[in-house]
């Protein structure tokens, strides 16, 4: 590699020959997940049970010239489809939002003229100009360089930058890894120097793109969750149409009525399908993921969430995750032992100590785009170097880059202070440095109990020696002499909320496992520093090679750390985990992380600094890229599907009811007791508030104290099942004995409608309050502030009064006007529906998980 900027001698393409290519090509970027079209998320909500009864009620309306509850219907079944509509959509608007801020624009030549395009509408062939800093847009062959180093950590694992030769336009294209391969690749980051690159492959025939299409062949599951729903629903769904048909032709033979029979029939599949959970469901996982994103957590498949709330293990990345992603000095050690600590208050940089931080950063670039390099410029300033020869002007005279043979970089300086002498720096390998120095024996064994010291501490270890020369610069800085100095270690730190957040996940029964493709050493520092649990237990990548599944099976168990690791070797940890019955949450930003982020239970990616296809791979996205924020995020999903047994507690209790004021009238030959506006009341106005209530529940006080809940573990227990039927059987009791005194009084249909269905919502609006907690008393439970439950009760008395005393909504709903001291029996006739309840919390806590 050359030392000078390399000279622009390239046309490139002209414009006609890339628009060409773009269009036979395609654009130069990641295929992502094919969206759904407006019509096909109507369809799908149109497949559920509920939409078709409701639709099939309509049409029955509409036959019988009843246009206003075909309308109530249709309206009900357009507002079920503008929520799924709705979060469907800003999801995908987010989604585009990232891939948008993360795509890099290039620096292209063509028809001999340097202008910026986007990365997208790059093609093959094009000639790129690449510089520090710059995001590689596609894969290339290097035609001319300088100094040119990638960080090429997306694909290898790799936290070192390495060293770019010259492209003899011959060689194949090459897998990405190694110093000096003559190619760049998609998505690396140019850390230093500048290259001329004509680009070799696009879009999904990179490297980035051929990691992509192997996702395709790792299916996603279906949560337990969602497969529990669709049981549940398909059981009741064809229970409910059983009925139906029962109802329908019993009705008709009674009464001579087969208009009435359907619709009867189906008033009864409505009150009895448990069309709420999908709903319920959807809903929860929206808000939820509302209130993720509002802690900068997106959520690209909702379903996870409280698959997260049950992780058992948490698999990250040490890089960026646990750490800050960037290179901070921590100490500068002399050859005698003699240490700088930065930032103890104790320590003194002053005398060899300064001496060596100066060598350091004139071994560095003046304007530094490297971490590594910038961390040692922040030792002293700008111009540290101008304070050891006061108003000297300095030059940068020879640059000797990393090469193979030697890994270590050197200057050669100018000052007009030195008259004729340079003052030379490097800095490098311990084994390059102490080369130059001609350190041997004794003395090079003491350096490097020095150098694996401070490297057993985490710290990434550089050695740095100084020299002077009066002649011209020599072809080789072998042909120089140097005076050791000393070493400079530094690392990449813990982020501020790591600790905090790792000792959350410790608590809350989660076990974190780090894996990296850094060194064991490095990654044990961290994980002590941190508090990490066993961080001494270590699997080399070599070892995992070597490990039978059996072996790996027992060693995972106990192993805190992996190390040296490469990206297929990280699929094989997550799906080790999994068959051990782990349910595992996995993070990571890289290329390389993405197939082992779509094999876990539930993937992580990281936003900020992640690919798109990491993204694409994942369920979660990080948009501050901050650990503490998985933490959060598992709360979150502990809290969610506490609050969706609660929820689902409380739909099983109020379908008791609806569906037996619509059965049991008819079996007693009585006035029928709900019609389907009736039904749609209680399921489209209260139902779905509740769930809003529900959802916005506080968190119960042990959620992060208590162990995740087993992965057996049934959302839809023997023992929830049996007490939620049990509220609804009381309370159908209650409802029904009120109609039938009632009409055995001759007061009249209308008004024992209307006393039926008022104590029905008022046992409803108790059946919400009740199963806020299977633990506390409601007296308890007044304390916590949910201000979604109080609008769903204040907006269910309104909607109450508005149906039973307007005129026009009283003859919709077939009600008769009630008096105040009815309103009062409604009311208690509601409490004492779930006053058994009540004392069964106070004599004994109920467990639902039973």
């Amino acid at each position: 590699m050359g030392s000078s900027e390399p000279v622009v001698r390239f046309d490139g393409l002209g414009e006609a020959e890339a628009a060409r290519r773009l269009r036979e090509e395609g654009p130069n970027e990641l295929p992502s997940a094919k969206k759904h079209s407006v019509l096909q998320t109507v369809l799908a909500v149109l497949s559920e049970p509920m939409l078709l009864l409701l639709l099939g009620c309509a049409v029955i309306y509409l036959v019988l010239a009843d246009i206003q509850e075909a309308l109530i219907l249709l309206g009900s079944a357009l507002l079920i489809i503008g929520i799924t509509f709705v979060q469907e959509r800003r999801t995908e608007r987010a989604l585009e939002a990232l891939r948008d801020l993360s795509s890099p624009r290039a620096l292209v030549i063509r028809d001999g003229i340097r202008k910026r395009i986007a990365g997208r509408d790059v093609v093959r062939g094009d000639v790129v100009v690449l510089a520090e800093g710059d995001r590689v847009p596609a894969d290339g062959g290097v035609l001319e360089c300088a100094s040119l180093q990638v960080d090429e950590s997306l694909l290898t694992g790799e936290s070192v930058a390495v060293s770019k030769a010259e492209w003899d336009r011959s060689t194949a294209l090459l897998r990405p890894g190694g110093e000096n391969h003559p190619f760049v690749y998609s998505g690396t980051l140019v850390t230093k120097g500048r290259a001329i690159v004509e680009v070799l492959a696009t879009g999904e025939r990179t490297e980035i793109g051929k990691i992509g299409t192997h996702l395709k062949a790792i299916e996603q599951e279906s949560t337990k969750l969602q497969g529990e729903i669709r049981r549940i629903v398909r059981v009741m769904a064809v229970a409910g149409l059983v009925l139906c048909l029962a109802v329908t032709v019993v009705f008709a033979l009674s009464r001579g009525n087969w208009l009435g029979g359907l619709l009867s029939g189906l008033s009864l599949a409505m009150a009895m399908v448990p069309e709420e959970f999908p709903v319920v469901l959807t809903i929860f996982l929206a808000l939820g993921a509302w209130r993720m994103t509002q802690k900068r957590v997106l959520t690209r498949r909702m379903p996870v969430l409280e698959t997260l709330g049950a992780t058992t293990v948490l698999c990250v990345d040490k890089t960026g995750t646990l750490t800050e992603n960037r290179m901070v000095v921590r100490e500068l050690r002399l050859a005698n032992n003699e240490r700088y600590i930065v930032g103890e208050p104790a320590s003194h940089l002053g005398g060899d100590l300064r001496m060596l931080a100066e060598c350091a950063i004139l071994a560095s670039p003046r304007d530094p785009f490297d971490p590594m390099e910038i961390a040692i410029h922040s030792l002293g300033g700008e111009h540290f170097e101008k304070e050891s020869y006061p108003g000297a002007e300095w030059t940068l005279e020879k640059e000797y880059p990393l090469d193979p043979s030697l890994l270590a970089v050197t200057n050669i300086w100018k000052t007009d202070v030195t008259g004729d002498g340079r003052v030379v720096a490097v800095k490098g390998a311990l084994e390059a440095v102490a080369e130059l120095c001609g350190a041997q024996g004794a003395e090079l064994e003491r350096l490097h109990a020095i150098a694996a010291e401070m490297a057993s501490e985490g710290l990434r270890v550089l050695a740095v020696a100084r020299g002077s020369h009066s002649a011209e610069a020599p072809e080789s800085p072998r042909m120089l002499s140097f005076d050791f100095v000393g070493f400079v270690g530094l690392y990449d730190p813990p982020k501020a909320s790591a600790a905090a957040a790792l000792a959350e996940c410790y608590s809350a029964g989660v076990r974190v496992v780090m894996i990296t493709g850094d060194y064991p050493a490095t990654a044990t520092a961290i994980g002590k520093q941190i508090g990490m649990h066993d961080a001494e237990s270590v699997i080399t990548g070599s070892e995992l090679d070597a490990m039978s599944d059996e072996t790996l099976s027992t060693r995972i168990g106990t192993t805190s750390v992996f190390a040296r690791v490469m990206p297929e070797q990280k699929l094989k940890i997550v799906r080790a985990l999994k068959a051990r019955g782990e349910v595992v949450a996995m993070t990571g930003d890289g290329v390389n992380d993405a197939p082992a982020l779509r094999a876990a239970n539930v993937g992580i990616a990281m936003g900020g600094r992640g690919t798109d296809v990491a993204r694409e791979a994942s369920s979660l996205v990080l948009l501050d890229d901050d650990f503490a924020s998985i933490v959060e995020a598992i709360r979150n999903g502990r809290r969610i599907f506490d609050n969706l047994k609660k929820a689902i507690a409380y739909i099983f209790a109020i379908h008791v009811p609806t569906a037996g004021m619509t059965l049991l009238p008819l079996l007693f030959g009585m006035p029928v007791g709900l019609f389907p506006v009736h039904i749609i009341f209680l399921e489209l106005i209260i139902d779905p508030a509740c769930t809003i209530a529900f959802e916005a529940e506080p968190e119960e006080d042990d959620v992060m104290k208590r162990k995740p809940r087993p992965p057996k573990a049934r959302l839809f227990s023997r023992r929830m099942i049996s007490l939620s039927l049990l509220q609804g059987a009381v309370s159908v009791i209650l409802v029904f004995g009120i109609y039938a005194y009632v009409l055995s009084q001759g007061r009249g249909e209308l008004e024992a409608r209307s006393l039926a269905f008022a104590t029905v919502v008022f046992s409803n609006l108790c059946l919400i309050l009740t199963n806020r907690s299977w633990s506390a008393p409601i007296s308890k439970l007044f304390k916590r502030k949910n201000k979604a439950l109080a609008g769903v009760i204040g907006g269910t008395l309104v909607l109450l009064a508005l149906v039973l005393y307007v005129p026009f909504l009283q003859r919709l709903f077939h009600f008769h006007t009630l008096h105040p001291d009815d309103l009062i029996f409604c009311v208690g006739a509601g409490f004492v529906s779930i006053l058994w309840f009540e004392l069964l919390k106070v004599f004994h806590r109920v467990n639902p998980e039973v």
